[in-house]
């Protein structure tokens, strides 16, 4: 099958970007205090002679994406760009014409043969994770997308109809979607504005005397100042998920200065996620959790909107760790376990109930895996990548543009915001944060809609 809005991919061209950060992101035990963007050009050409490129930028994640005792940290980060080099390279080669979707999933397949030439050339002591890859190609996945959107000059959510697509969705998600397509799981025009998540590290100053010495850039440093000047609604506390004791007092000490902060702006209502980042050694970790958080405080065990990720990432692996018990107090969120399809369908046989989105795993696949959990009516959240500028603007586009995702997450501006600041300029509603929200109305261009 094929149809004239059917795009053939020119040239692939792709470059690194360093990005300090202003200040440590301490997550899982893991420490980051810098890192790259793969920014990712793309070339497109439809059925009757039109060319338009499209970007795509993500930042490198290895900390999160690649977490190993047998590779580096600096080693993880340059497989990693290898990958994302001898991805772009097969696009070059990549002389079949389509749909994006399909596109995407023909090089998608070869993966993992890339992933194991990373290993041989470098020598690796093993193989590169699933998560990795995705991270590794997304910003090559963005920019076909975009590109696609651009040539017909319509914003990209809205090519993915059948008057675009050759095939509906029981092609990639089985007969229970038969005859629906992805227009069906996505809205027309993004929500006009959205709820922010701002984190609270593992490390983040909470008052003035977690301080040690201040930065002093113009921006906030303290959880409260932060509130005040963002009007924050919506906190995502980092936490350790080997410590019983600090993790719950974390969260009480998050309380406590959130209550005085939103006090002093006569705000009434706010909500918390809370991350172990799998470090939890099983759901009796998280029960106690959630008893002690709620002992100690019930309007801060109330205040908590969902769990993320508690256990170990692999689940076939750790198949014990079931969320049953868990999930029935709150929602949990799988987010490194969501690699495809069967690992959304395994995670919700182990009892979660609810995905974390991410647009650093791929369009693609977040459209595909958005469908797939929609139809199985769990909840939803878009998360982020420390992503800066271009990057953000992408996540923001897909949180705004699934159905039932209440907030978007957005922590570069609190760690790397160099990148930010051209895209500030344009797109203002999305980096002056006020009210705790962004204008994702603004998101509604062509191409990825930025």
């Amino acid at each position: 099958m094929s149809k004239d809005t059917d795009v053939q991919i020119l040239s692939a061209r792709i470059e690194f970007e360093p990005v300090p950060f202003r200040a440590p992101l301490k997550f899982g035990g893991r420490t980051v205090t810098e890192t790259h963007l793969i920014n990712v050009t793309v070339e497109v050409e439809d059925g009757k002679g039109n060319r338009k490129s499209g970007f795509g930028s993500m930042p490198m994640g290895n900390v999160w994406a690649w977490p190993s005792s047998e590779v580096t940290p600096d080693v993880a980060e340059k497989a990693m760009m290898r990958m994302a080099e001898i991805a772009v390279a097969q696009a070059n080669r990549h002389d079949v014409t389509g749909h994006p979707i399909d596109l995407m999933l023909g090089l998608i397949k070869q993966y993992s043969d890339f992933a194991e030439q990373v290993k041989q050339e470098m020598s690796l002591p093993e193989a590169m994770p699933r998560l990795a890859q995705l991270v590794a190609t997304s910003p090559l996945d963005a920019a076909v997308h975009d590109a696609y959107g651009r040539v017909h000059q319509q914003n990209s959510y809205n090519t993915l109809s059948s008057e675009y697509m050759n095939h509906d969705l029981s092609h990639y998600l089985g007969d229970q979607f038969r005859g629906e397509y992805l227009d069906q799981y996505t809205t027309r025009e993004p929500q006009t504005q959205m709820p922010l998540y701002h984190l609270v590290g593992a490390a983040d100053p909470l008052t003035e005397a977690d301080i040690p010495k201040r930065i002093n850039d113009g921006l906030p440093e303290t959880l409260g100042e932060w509130i005040e000047a963002d009007g924050l609604t919506h906190l995502k506390i980092k936490l350790s998920g080997d410590n019983l004791d600090w993790d719950v007092q974390r969260v009480l000490s998050v309380e406590d200065v959130t209550v005085a902060a939103q006090n002093k702006r006569g705000c009434p209502d706010w909500v918390y996620s809370v991350d172990f980042n799998e470090k939890c050694e099983n759901v009796e970790y998280v029960l106690d959790f959630l008893q002690q958080v709620k002992s100690g405080s019930a309007s801060a065990f109330d205040r908590i909107q969902y769990i993320e990720q508690p256990t170990h990432r692999d689940l076939k692996k750790h198949s014990e760790n079931k969320m049953h018990r868990a999930a029935e107090i709150k929602p949990v969120v799988i987010d490194e376990s969501l690699l495809d399809l069967e690992s959304l369908l395994l995670a919700q046989e182990l009892g979660y109930t609810g995905v974390a989105f991410k647009a650093c795993k791929g369009q693609t696949e977040t459209l595909l895996l958005a469908a797939a959990a929609i139809k199985q009516n769990m909840f939803l959240c878009v998360q982020d990548l420390t992503c800066p500028g271009y990057s953000f603007l992408h996540s923001a586009s897909l949180a705004a543009r699934i159905p039932g995702v209440a907030a978007i997450e957005g922590n570069a501006r609190q760690y790397c915001p160099g990148p930010n600041e051209e895209w500030a300029k344009k797109y203002p509603g999305m980096f002056n944060i006020t009210q705790g929200t962004v204008e994702t109305a603004l998101l509604n261009g062509n191409g990825l809609g930025f």
